[in-house]
């Protein structure tokens, strides 16, 4: 098994009792939801979460980078095993993220 499948499968439990969190893979990493918005993913460098007045609050030692070349910072996951804080942060982070674009109807 994959170290970002171990490591994904150890968020989702983390996150478990906030219910409507899923992951997809997504180009050896995962893409986060929660309630269908993006909050998060795995990327080369680990878990990294939006930039939002909440990841900023809980994690305030966090700084932001890239996941990868050309990308919007974001923010590495300090708190990943303190569960409370964690779904915390991302219930306090559905707020700020945007809704899901529709998906475009081929023509």
């Amino acid at each position: 098994m994959s170290k970002n499948k171990e490591l994904a499968d150890y968020i989702m439990d983390q996150l478990s009792a906030l219910g409507d969190i899923r992951n997809i893979p997504m180009m050896g990493g995962y893409i986060f939801y929660y309630k269908e918005r993006i909050f998060g993913g795995i990327y080369g460098k680990g878990f990294l979460v939006k930039i939002t007045e909440a990841s900023k609050k809980y994690m305030p030692d966090s700084e932001p980078e890239p996941p990868y070349e050309g990308a919007k910072p974001m923010l590495p996951v300090t708190i990943l095993d303190d569960r409370v804080a964690l779904q915390a942060m991302v219930e306090e982070m559905y707020q700020e993220l945007p809704e899901r674009k529709p998906k475009k109807k081929k023509e």
